[in-house]
């Protein structure tokens, strides 16, 4: 459990670093959300230029989203404007695959579809509907148990990733964290429909180098 920076008499904070490191420590191991640590969001707010100075040694940058309620640390690019290399990166690129690609993609058009029609700022969908959402890019006839499975192994790892969660005693379901939006971003949505029929692409070569086999 975080704990809090001491306030002295005149109502400043008794120790300022130790406040600061509080908030860089969570930001380190990932992803701060509004609604599950208000108290550690408040802080965030307050110290985000002391935060901004200190990642900034580190090689990183704080993305903030006041208005979506997340924060987390991206590493800065390798190089900098004139091409000369920066210092080594702290946090690694994550190589993903291709189902998870996939269903990331689908989930953020999903969630642009749901932004669109107003109401609810929620998107909880069912592992059935997920299901639904991957099927149409399955070769007909899939093994049903296994295409369940697959999706379960998949939404764990975007689980693990911070794109989605599980709700809490309803297992089937889920909640698309609007943090997607911050790693597949409008102008990747606006390539979607191409992006798309190059998964197709990918899957019927598949599929026909598995008959060819």
């Amino acid at each position: 459990m975080m704990e809090h920076a001491d306030i002295n008499d005149s109502g400043h904070l008794a120790n300022p670093a130790h406040e600061l490191s509080a908030v860089v420590v969570p930001l380190l191991k990932g992803v701060i959300y509004q609604d599950e640590n208000p108290g550690l969001w408040g802080s965030l707010l307050k110290l985000q230029a002391s935060v901004r100075d200190y990642v900034a040694v580190l090689g990183l940058e704080l993305m903030l989203d006041e208005a979506e309620g997340y924060a987390f640390l991206r590493a800065r690019p390798e190089k900098d404007d004139d091409g000369a290399a920066t210092i080594p990166r702290l946090v690694a690129r994550r190589q993903l695959s291709y189902p998870v690609s996939l269903l990331l993609a689908l989930l953020r058009k999903k969630l642009a579809e749901f932004d669109a029609g107003g109401g609810d700022t929620r998107l909880i969908l069912s592992r059935d509907e997920v299901v639904e959402l991957i099927r149409i890019f399955l070769p007909p006839g899939s093994n049903e148990v296994k295409l369940i499975d697959q999706v379960d192994a998949t939404l764990n790892r975007i689980a693990e990733l911070g794109f989605v969660r599980r709700l809490r005693g309803q297992g089937q379901m889920i909640e698309v964290r609007r943090i997607i939006k911050a790693f597949v971003d409008a102008q990747w949505l606006a390539d979607f429909d191409e992006r798309l029929a190059e998964y197709r692409r990918q899957l019927a070569g598949a599929v026909e180098g598995g008959e060819g086999g």
